[in-house]
């Protein structure tokens, strides 16, 4: 379990959350949506301990940083690291043993090149392999889905699953409502630093008609087009 009471964040004279509350169970998995710049990353960072916030993040395990698998939207790699050197890095980092590296690389990912000369997609499938590896039971998946190929989407989609069975939890952000809708138990919408709506599954159909709605406006009436 995951709760979060009262997160805020300021960067300056910015707020760019305000008193987030939000409770992620065990084997559950959520969603979260919203407009870029809604603060999405920066609540996600918040929780992997990455920014200093105000409010509490209560967590069933403790240091919650040290049962936490982070998938940044742009993951980052030293110029000088193998793809299989990473995933022996993060596994190091956990104390956890890797062996058969090989074996276990189910995005089929050239790991003897340098990780940083890898493309979006591959270096996210590599990041994304090593939270796995570390045998974490909270995750954070910022848009796992972009920049990935079909045949990926379809294994990260499983793998979700799969650790839901497995009753981890895990909360992701993705622009692509319909993966949301396929995996999620919630999804909780972010608007300019606040939660404006949180909805189960029954809820799903209902949000993305909002999402949508929010989203044309009347933009497409603006282009004129003919």
């Amino acid at each position: 379990m995951i709760r979060l009471e009262k997160i805020s964040k300021h960067f300056g004279r910015q707020q760019v959350l305000k008193e987030i509350n939000l409770e992620f169970e065990d084997g559950g998995v959520y969603g979260i949506v919203g407009q870029n710049g809604a603060g999405k990353t920066t609540l996600f960072r918040c929780v992997a301990g990455l920014e200093q916030y105000d409010g509490s993040i209560i967590s069933t395990l403790t240091p919650l940083k040290n049962h936490l698998g982070w998938l940044p939207t742009d993951p980052f790699f030293f110029s000088r690291i193998t793809g299989k050197e990473y995933l022996q890095f993060c596994c190091n980092a956990r104390n956890v043993p890797l062996q058969d590296a090989e074996s276990k690389n189910i995005f089929e990912l050239p790991l003897n090149r340098y990780a940083s000369d890898y493309s979006t997609g591959m270096k996210k499938k590599l990041a994304l392999t090593a939270i796995l590896l570390q045998g974490n039971k909270y995750f954070i998946l910022d848009e796992p889905y972009n920049g990935v190929d079909i045949q990926s989407n379809i294994i990260i989609t499983e793998i979700i699953q799969r650790l839901k069975a497995l009753n981890k939890t895990v909360i992701i952000a993705s622009h692509i409502f319909s993966t949301l809708e396929e995996t999620c138990d919630a999804i909780h919408y972010l608007h300019q630093g606040s939660i404006v709506h949180s909805v189960g599954k029954d809820g799903f159909a209902a949000l993305a008609a909002t999402l949508k709605a929010v989203t044309l406006d009347n933009r497409m009436d603006k282009l004129d087009l003919h």
